[in-house]
């Protein structure tokens, strides 16, 4: 639905931003008061600039949705989350918290949070008569945990049926594939499906260099995600904790049904994550405003789904607190007590191209030295 504004027909923008700032006991979750900071900071400064707003943690993180019509990336926007972040780092600070203020890597803001730590997910619509929207986020993983969820929701008719039933979902989808190395510049592609599902494939099983960033349907030609793909050891240069990579999904009519979107979560996929990011873990589906707990992990996702009219929001569904999910829990917490059972042996903990930025490196550069050679 398009709605009007002052005579004007405006366009509606979602922005999800979400940072780690501090946490209690380690990386567990963040204490109240530095929840309070930042939602206070929001209710007395989002007035004229956001025309709804809702404050959530994942784990250790802490994430800002807002409803506004100032489009992608506007300055304004950014600069109350950041300031919202940094009120809150204060507060970690104040309270002893562990790593206050850690994906806030660079102090000095430059127009926008992107470049900065935080993750960020937006997206920019006319809003239809009924707009039913996901917002999925996770902790202790990295943004191509999101590779496979989306790759079956959109692509697979064994989890979409709207792809042998809808005429308007099977023409596809074009899927924006960021790669994730370079560290000084933007380097992405994009693939339509049917006709290249296979050579998305290719490029999305390697989660840790590539990552979906967004989805816009071909029949419709609008936005259906919008996902992080920041890699904070792009930006710090050394390892600064995992990039905890968050998304926005349109459901339903154009797009997969929320079910379908949340179904492959079912899978419990193995990702990178868990303690100091070094490892593989299943993803594990969460409850809204859970903790972290088993060695720093299991790396975990939440999904809160929304409705919005004219930027207001509906309260929040808590997607993964149907009972249903209580099973899928425990059967991912085998998986994750067995791959742990490895330690850090084969593929229990991470290839060595992404301990690089970890103090494993310097360690094998001078057992290098040490070898002996026999001609």
């Amino acid at each position: 639905m398009r709605f009007q504004c002052k005579s004007k027909i405006m366009k509606m923008t979602i922005s999800v931003i979400k940072a780690d700032l501090g946490a209690i006991g380690g990386h567990i979750k963040p204490s109240r008061a530095l929840l309070d900071a930042v939602e206070n900071h929001i209710k007395s400064k989002s007035k004229g600039l956001a025309i709804d707003w809702r404050v959530t943690f994942t784990g250790d993180d802490i994430a800002i949705l807002l409803t506004h019509n100032k489009g992608i990336e506007n300055e304004k926007i950014h600069r109350l989350c950041w300031d919202a972040f940094i009120a809150g780092m204060k507060v970690a600070q104040e309270q002893g918290l562990y790593g206050a203020g850690q994906d806030l890597l660079k102090l000095e803001f430059n127009g926008t949070v992107k470049g900065l730590g935080p993750a960020v997910a937006e997206m920019e619509f006319e809003e239809r008569a009924a707009e039913p929207f996901l917002v999925i986020a996770a902790d202790k993983t990295d943004p191509g945990a999101f590779n496979l969820p989306l790759y079956l929701s959109f692509c697979d008719p064994m989890y979409n049926s709207g792809l042998l039933i809808s005429p308007k979902i099977r023409q596809g989808y074009i899927f924006r594939v960021i790669d994730m190395s370079p560290s000084d510049g933007e380097r992405w592609i994009e693939l339509k499906s049917p006709e290249e599902t296979y050579d998305l494939a290719v490029l999305l099983r390697d989660q840790e260099r590539f990552a979906i960033s967004s989805v816009v349907s071909r029949a419709a030609g609008e936005p259906a995600v919008a996902a992080s793909t920041t890699r904070l050891h792009n930006i710090a240069g050394k390892y600064a904790g995992k990039d905890d990579p968050v998304m926005i999904v349109r459901t339903q009519q154009n797009f997969p049904g929320s079910g379908e979107v949340l179904a492959p979560f079912s899978i419990g996929h193995f990702v990178a994550g868990f303690m100091r990011g070094s490892h593989y873990g299943p993803l594990m589906p969460v409850k809204q405003n859970s903790e972290i707990s088993f060695f720093d992990g299991p790396p975990i996702v939440s999904a809160a789904a929304y409705s919005v009219r004219r930027g207001k929001l509906t309260e929040a569904a808590d997607c993964f607190a149907q009972p249903y999910w209580d099973n899928i829990r425990a059967r991912i917490a085998g998986k994750a007590e067995e791959i742990r059972k490895q330690g850090f042996f084969g593929p229990a903990m991470l290839g060595m191209g992404e301990l690089e930025y970890t103090k494993m490196a310097p360690t094998l550069k001078n057992l290098e030295k040490k070898f002996n050679i026999k001609k």
